[in-house]
């Protein structure tokens, strides 16, 4: 496997592939003394990255321990671009598998571009933030790919080819936004559902709380893990993957029996999601925003004088219905001759409507005015309304944030935005979907005042500087000492020291601290290991995937039922794909057949395809590469 990136991604990628799936890695990774100091970052995060690109040196020169056993060819190459004759000498023509995971997306499809001339058979996977993009480039290296294998097939004229190249040279592009954002929304939000919906597939697991005595918890489909029996914060363990204590992922029925008092994430739906809706126009205003509630009432209150008057006429002169509200009509805009023989009812009335008249031209003058003021401003940011409560104060607009935000606005969740760069990518997304913004440095007085932290429910910092981010959950802390706070951080050691000390100074408050690379790095791995890696929710500290695997080739599902298949703590089974089979006859997309009610009875054959969820290491198992002996 060969990794290339200049990031913490790259590392931690590294590092996923060694100690879950004991592969031989290639770390690319630019010049340590060259690299200039990034400014966004800080010297905090420069200095951690030093020391984090020291201690991989370190480890590939030593021994490791048993889970983490290095094969004696493993190394870190530095080069300033992943160049034809850098990716040459770290062996991609002979490689399994290529990650581009730099920060700069010409640079990754620059490379792939290269390698896959280079190894026509490489499994790609790229890291694109422009995800239309990161589509046609994965159209197009997958056709590459495929018109190379097939001549290469044509001129063995079927003596020792490989069949199955498809699903060998499959090229996949991710996003580590796309992949963080959903962690981050559901650390933020207790109780929000861990949603994962790939390929028309969504599954929905959620969190719950221990029951309370007496009561009967919902075990849901199936219980998918046991929470940290923490007496204070049941969410917030700081146990890591590799730590003893945590919580239990994928436990037994006798485990779920015995866990009294812990919370759990249960599976609560498994189904076909279907195509995706089109999306909504932005252009499009709705009617309501183009006019004030103190405008919208003064006209109401115009047309229910309007009503009042014509039934008066209808009640004075006897007249039919709509006679009479034609006539009214003409004496509110004036155009009626005068009531001077009528009675002295109507003339009156005539009067009134007069007077409702000139009532009627300063408001129509007002709407007309506000209608233009609201498409003139359309464009420009809006401003936290006075009595905005119970929102969440997302801070950094970059990649990251502005997923995060996209994702909060889709679950209709109350936002106001920090940013203090005008020109950040986000801010034309804010713009979009009318979130408020206030342009500032959070780390000045009065910035996060101007977002309502006193009255937010959550606060989401999620800009590129660890310091900042640390500063304003401080901050946030002394103005409100219950607020739920998230902050991200660049190194996940770093990540865990700075929650274990803000538990342990605010124990009735609920914080977490989230590293993207941490959060991103199994997906990156298991689409470097070929298989469908669908999604991944992260359970406390640790991550759960959920992948689609045929069950062709892995004795330990083929010919087994479901209850033998199921392994605790490693793997479990939870639904059967009958289209992909072909019991559908090809009548229904993929996911549509899903039968997630299997009976422990039902034996696995050739030909199916099933969801499963696996932990990292499970998963490494089931793939059988644990096994394989260094070349």
């Amino acid at each position: 496997m060969v990794v290339c990136g200049d990031d913490g991604l790259a590392h931690r990628l590294a590092t996923e592939l060694r100690g879950v799936y004991r592969e031989q890695v290639v770390l690319v990774v630019p010049p340590s003394r060259r690299t200039p100091p990034q400014p966004m970052a800080g010297r905090a995060r420069a200095a951690s990255a030093a020391l984090f690109g020291r201690m991989v040196t370190a480890v590939n020169r030593g021994t490791g321990d048993s889970d983490d056993t290095l094969v004696p060819d493993e190394r870190v190459m530095e080069a300033a671009e992943p160049t034809e004759a850098v990716l040459a000498d770290a062996g991609v023509d002979r490689a399994a598998a290529l990650a581009l995971v730099y920060d700069d997306d010409e640079t990754n499809i620059r490379a792939a571009l290269t390698a896959r001339r280079l190894n026509p058979r490489l499994r790609l996977v790229l890291r694109l933030y422009n995800r239309r993009l990161g589509q046609h480039i994965e159209e197009l290296l997958d056709q590459a790919a495929e018109l190379a294998a097939g001549a290469t097939a044509g001129r063995r004229d079927g003596h020792g080819g490989h069949g199955g190249h498809g699903a060998d040279i499959a090229t996949t592009v991710l996003s580590d936004a796309d992949t963080a954002a959903p962690a981050l929304v559901a650390t933020a939000l207790v109780g929000t559902s861990k949603v994962v919906d790939a390929e028309g597939l969504l599954l929905r697991a959620v969190e719950r709380r221990p029951p309370r005595p007496g009561e009967v918890a919902d075990p849901g489909l199936c219980t998918l893990a046991l929470l940290s029996a923490t007496s204070n914060d049941p969410a917030g363990a700081e146990g890591s993957e590799d730590s003893g204590d945590g919580p239990q992922l994928l436990p037994d029925a006798e485990a779920v029996a015995a866990a009294t008092g812990r919370g759990a994430v249960v599976l609560e739906q498994v189904s076909y999601s279907g195509p995706p809706l089109p999306a909504r126009r932005a252009g499009v205003m709705p009617f309501a925003s183009l006019f004030s509630a103190r405008l919208r009432w003064s006209l109401a209150g115009l047309v229910a004088a309007v009503v009042a008057l014509a039934v008066a006429l209808i009640v004075v002169t006897d007249d039919h219905p709509l006679h009479a509200i034609y006539i009214t009509l003409l004496d509110l805009f004036a155009i009626n001759d005068p009531a001077v023989d009528a009675p002295l009812g109507q003339q009156v009335l005539q009067l009134l409507s007069g007077l409702v008249g000139l009532l009627l031209l300063p408001v129509l003058l007002a709407a007309v005015l506000e209608a233009l003021g609201t498409f003139r401003t359309a464009s420009a940011l809006r401003k936290p309304p006075r009595g905005l409560s119970g929102h969440v104060v997302l801070l950094g607009l970059g990649k990251i944030g502005t997923r995060v935000l996209t994702r909060l606005r889709e679950l209709h969740i109350p936002v106001v935005c920090v940013e203090a760069d005008p020109e950040a990518r986000g801010m034309a997304v804010a713009r979009r979907l009318r979130v408020p913004v206030v342009v500032g440095d959070v780390t000045q007085e009065g910035v996060l005042e101007s977002a309502k932290i006193h009255r937010a429910d959550a606060l989401l910092a999620l800009t590129s500087v660890d310091t900042t981010n640390l500063e304003a959950v401080l901050y946030a802390r002394s103005v409100r000492p219950d607020l739920r706070a998230v902050l991200r951080l660049y190194d996940d050691d770093f990540a865990k020291a700075v929650y274990r000390t803000l538990r342990t100074a605010h124990p009735a408050a609920l914080t977490r601290s989230r590293s993207v690379s941490h959060l991103a790095a199994p997906a990156f791995a298991g689409a470097m290991m070929g298989r469908q890696i669908l999604g991944a929710i992260p359970v406390e500290r640790r991550v759960l995937l959920f992948a689609a695997v045929v069950v062709d080739g892995h004795p330990q599902l083929e010919g087994r039922t479901v209850a033998e298949a199921f392994r605790p703590g490693a793997w479990r089974v939870l639904a059967l794909d009958t289209a992909a089979r072909g019991d559908t006859a090809g009548a229904e997309p993929p996911g549509s057949g899903l039968v997630w009610d299997l009976p422990d009875t039902y034996v696995l054959r050739a030909g199916d395809r099933v969801v499963l969820a696996a932990t990292r290491r499970g998963l490494a198992e089931l793939l059988g590469r644990w096994t394989r002996s260094p070349r």
